[in-house]
């Protein structure tokens, strides 16, 4: 007569399953599609994802510096090596999750126009662009102009930012006629449009590698890793103009 009570008590003082909470550092431009991926994430799975967006270099500073972070998603192979060769990130979770394409963006829906024409497009105007020596943005953007010839033309009248949205919202807010950004930051915002895009062959393949951080505290943030290259990750990464690594 005693089981049915015993059984109760037993459920009782099961352990409760407790819901993890995720910090993930990721490249501004990951903002828009990553904010939703984490959305789907938290109602799909109960656990709280919090995402801190800045330039990868910052990014990869503060997780040298002990900052909290369970996973770590750059704009950058070189800032990623960075946090492995110093330790940081586990190299065996570590791949190359996304691709992206290269960008000039004017304001509005600006005529499309051969790249060779920026410094007459420009005027006297500014170039937005991200930090040209630390983010992936501006590094890219740089060498880009460079193997086009046209940095020493135009570097005078780059305006840097902070990260890439950053860059983006100069454009937008009409502050520089024109700015250098990722394809998938000219999908997110409806103020700008594509001038050009940049040849591929003008600049270093662009690749977002991922790795959980040595730091991490949850066994959840590999298994959101893992989701990023899975479905419907996928297709919100494809409709904000990132390529997925297969």
């Amino acid at each position: 007569m005693r089981l049915p009570f015993l059984a109760a008590a037993l459920v009782a003082l099961a352990p409760v399953a407790q819901a993890d909470e995720i910090t993930v550092f990721a490249a501004a431009s990951l903002k828009d599609a990553l904010d939703r991926i984490a959305a789907d994430w938290q109602e799909a799975q109960g656990d709280t994802v919090i995402v801190s967006y800045a330039g990868s270099s910052q990014l990869a500073k503060q997780i040298q510096q002990g900052a909290p972070a369970d996973l770590f998603i750059s704009a950058s192979a070189g800032w990623m090596d960075a946090v492995q060769d110093s330790g940081d990130i586990d190299a065996a979770t570590r791949r190359d999750l996304l691709g992206n394409t290269l960008v000039l963006v004017g304001t509005g829906k600006p005529a499309p126009s051969p790249v060779a024409e920026l410094p007459a497009l420009l005027g006297e105007g500014k170039l937005a662009m991200a930090m040209v020596d630390s983010v992936p943005a501006g590094q890219y953007g740089k060498e880009a102009l460079t193997s086009l010839g046209l940095w020493d033309q135009v570097q005078g009248q780059v305006a840097q930012a902070d990260n890439v949205r950053a860059a983006l919202k100069l454009v937008a807010t009409g502050e520089a006629p024109l700015g250098i950004v990722y394809g998938s930051d000219a999908v997110a915002e409806p103020g700008v449009g594509v001038v050009a895009t940049f040849p591929s062959d003008s600049h270093q393949q662009i690749t977002y590698p991922a790795a959980v951080t040595t730091a991490a505290d949850t066994p959840q943030a590999a298994a959101f890793l893992d989701s990023l290259s899975q479905e419907p990750a996928r297709s919100v990464f494809e409709s904000q103009g990132f390529t997925v690594t297969p």
